[in-house]
């Protein structure tokens, strides 16, 4: 058997706010933005450049009980992980286009992390593991 996890859905307020974020300012590649009529909402999925990994759906909150959740996800938590063959290549690239960095660069036994939030305040990790670490074995 063979499965993977295609998508993680990410509730945002606006699609075009959050494509502004994650494609201008992350420059991650938008795979999919359809629109779909019978439900009145778009399909929107982006994901990291040469990612063959899982990739975003934008979902748009559409009820109020889903608007509490934008930028909460994870309860404070850190939510999403950014992995990179290159961390000091990214985070420069990522200070540069404004991205607020709440969690500096350090080096753990598992590699060099620092943690950012998105447009709406989710965490994220950007991380580079060492090589000895399992992740690095998966190409991730």
């Amino acid at each position: 058997m063979k499965q993977n996890i295609a998508h993680v859905a990410l509730v945002v307020n606006d699609y075009d706010e959050a494509l502004d974020f994650y494609v201008g300012k992350l420059k991650f590649e938008l795979i999919e933005d359809t629109y779909q009529a019978e439900q009145d909402k778009r399909w929107v999925v982006v994901a990291p450049p040469n990612s063959q990994g899982i990739a975003l759906l934008l979902a748009k909150a559409s009820k109020p009980e889903q608007k509490c959740f934008v930028g909460d996800q994870a309860g404070g938590r850190v939510f999403l992980f950014l992995s990179t063959d290159d961390f000091w290549r990214d985070f420069e690239a990522m200070k540069a286009e404004g991205v607020q960095f709440v969690r500096e660069p350090a080096t753990q036994d598992y590699g060099t992390v620092a943690v950012f939030e998105d447009v709406y305040g989710n965490l994220w990790d950007l991380i580079q593991y060492s090589d000895d670490h399992p992740m690095s074995r998966r190409g991730c």
